[in-house]
């Protein structure tokens, strides 16, 4: 199926990495020019932790600027904050009726998070449904994810099915879309699991951070002792050739990582070598984002922008609630 609206949310609290960028920010970049592109920051999810109250707006208007200095066209891509569309808590009701206790009960998200936390809301349990809403309501027939994602993708394929036999056609099943590279960024202190900001400080590389503090993270990349020569890379290898590889293809210097690669399996490779063209490629990627936000945040024109969004996404959420609304047979206005 030719995928011609895609959804995608992302969470305001936290730091922006490289794993975000290049697992997804960027391919959401270059989607943008060919397809419906449409980028909730959301802000209802976050709630489902404890998040500060005071600075949450501040976080999403944070994560707005730097989509926006990575690459995310507001004129191609519909962008805005999750809660200014409240259309999305609806629908979230409604599928809930339609969401079987024993799909959530079954989540392994829910399971993971809820093992660690003293309280666990009932957010926490339905945040599946809530994520199903989001894609439903904008009729999305394609959503850009990780592996970790596809238990909750094919929950709303479910939910669609269950809401358009029960009330009649209405939501299509929106398939995976997904990105070519980038997705398993690894973290640079423990090259075996995934970046993360939730890991701490020296576990990821943020797209906005000081130069000297990524040029630390990155020579203090663990490596390991590494394999004879001929052998397979240790995972911490890998991981800087895998930033690498991703960098040059942004720079043009893909002859680098051919040449590097070459003096690895010929046993000759100096890992502070490796290391420091890692750092001097990715800040290539880097400093004109950096610089563009730095732009951004001076202008004051990102709230304006997102207000645009929202404009934009209220319009095709209160046609489609019109539409689920007269299905389940809600309210007092009649065809």
């Amino acid at each position: 199926m030719m995928v011609t609206r895609v959804f995608s949310g992302i969470q305001p609290t936290g730091t922006l990495h490289i794993g975000n960028y290049f697992g997804a920010v960027r391919n959401w970049a270059v989607m943008q020019n060919d397809v419906d592109c449409i980028i909730c920051i959301v802000d209802y999810h976050s709630i489902t932790a404890d998040v500060d109250p005071k600075t949450l707006r501040q976080a999403s208007l944070d994560m707005a600027i730097d989509l926006i200095a990575s690459g995310i066209d507001p004129e191609k891509t519909i962008l805005f904050v999750q809660s200014d569309v409240p259309q999305h808590t609806e629908l979230c009701w409604i599928l809930g009726c339609v969401t079987s206790f024993g799909d959530l009960s079954r989540m392994t998200q829910f399971k993971d998070k809820s093992s660690k936390e003293a309280f666990v809301s009932s957010g926490l349990f339905t945040y599946p449904v809530l994520q199903a809403a989001d894609i439903l309501l904008y009729l999305a027939d394609g959503v850009p994810i990780g592996e970790d994602q596809v238990q909750h993708l094919e929950l709303s394929r479910r939910v669609a099915r269950r809401f358009n036999s029960r009330f009649g056609e209405m939501f299509p099943e929106p398939e995976p879309v997904v990105g070519k590279k980038g997705a398993r960024i690894m973290s640079l202190s423990d090259p075996t699991a995934k970046m993360s900001k939730s890991a701490g400080e020296s576990h990821y590389v943020g797209v906005m951070e000081p130069e000297n503090s990524i040029r630390k993270k990155v020579r203090s990349a663990v490596t390991d002792m590494g394999p004879e020569a001929g052998d397979a890379m240790s995972p911490g290898i890998s991981n800087l050739f895998e930033i690498l590889e991703l960098s040059t293809e942004a720079t043009g210097k893909t002859g680098l990582v051919e040449e590097l690669r070459s003096e690895f399996a010929g046993g000759a490779l100096m890992y502070s070598k490796l290391k420091d063209t890692v750092f001097e490629q990715l800040m290539e990627v880097l400093r004109p984002i950096q610089q563009r936000r730095a732009e951004l945040e001076a202008s004051g024109d990102v709230i304006d922008m997102l207000r645009s969004g929202a404009d934009k996404a209220r319009a095709i959420a209160t046609k489609t609630m019109a539409q689920v609304r007269s299905l389940v047979g809600l309210g007092t206005d009649s065809d």
